[in-house]
């Protein structure tokens, strides 16, 4: 496994915890954290000691998505925002959390929002805290949801729904979530992380085979085409929108505090 210095991972009971760490942008996802998370859940799928997986940010924030600031930087230097190597790494963790042999679950305390959403729903089962906030807050910066949300919500709640959440961006929570079928259980947020790991070490301790070969059994049913579409419809979709001055307006007046002026272009 790299050397990791966005994430801490650990074993407990069979269950690979990997925790999201750095909270200096809210366990934004770029590059390096999607690097880690890749190398970190390979070498929970290679240990044998390992049963289940955990996948979990802090108290406050799960993961707050794309970092607006590295953004804006960008722009404000006058260079290309070129997001295709970012959402293709994160792409392949998002496919491979369907993929991999071992169950993951998501245990999410506060923000999850844009690709923070995506992760949080990549799981086998979603494990949520009262005061969770699902935010697909894509479309509040001129994109498109990335990660493979539009893909996977879809499938587990329908078109209409989906658009409704991808085209307001507006929060949905914790019991939206439980009652949308996305989280499994609520808890409270002292209760999430005994509540997560009691869920896991059950698993861990499980018919391993079974689970295999059931997550074999709904990715092929379900998921086949996962990878073809991150990278035949995602990133072109995203590539344009980053590409467009909606998108450079949103993220100044995000980062200025203003209200955006949108041009359509």
């Amino acid at each position: 496994m790299m050397e990791l210095q966005k994430l801490v991972y650990s074993v407990d009971r069979g269950v690979a915890v990997i925790t999201m760490n750095y909270m200096k942008n809210l366990n934004a996802i770029d590059e390096q954290m999607a690097a880690e998370l890749m190398s970190a859940l390979e070498a929970a799928e290679r240990d044998p000691q390992v049963g289940a997986v955990v996948l979990k940010g802090q108290e406050k924030a799960f993961s707050a998505g794309g970092d607006i600031g590295y953004f804006y930087q960008l722009i404000q230097a006058g260079g290309e925002v070129n997001m295709d190597g970012l959402i293709s790494k994160v792409g392949d963790v998002a496919d491979w959390m369907k993929r991999m042999s071992k169950i993951v679950i998501t245990s999410v305390s506060g923000a999850a929002a844009g690709a923070g959403v995506s992760l949080a729903l990549g799981g086998d089962f979603l494990i949520c805290a009262d005061n969770a906030k699902f935010i697909l807050a894509f479309v509040n910066l001129g994109l498109v949801p990335d990660t493979g949300a539009t893909y996977l919500l879809s499938k587990m709640i329908g078109a209409s729904r989906t658009m409704e959440l991808a085209a307001t961006g507006r929060p949905v929570g914790a019991e939206e979530a439980r009652d949308l079928g996305l989280a499994c259980k609520v808890t409270s947020v002292a209760e999430l992380d005994g509540e997560t790991m009691k869920f896991a070490a059950k698993i861990a301790a499980g018919p391993l085979i079974a689970y295999k070969n059931i997550k074999k059994q709904i990715y092929a049913a379900v998921y086949a085409d996962y990878q073809q579409w991150l990278d035949e419809t995602e990133v072109p979709t995203q590539r344009e929108c980053a590409a467009s001055l909606d998108f450079q307006e949103d993220c100044k007046a995000f980062m200025e505090k203003r209200q955006a002026q949108f041009t359509g272009k």
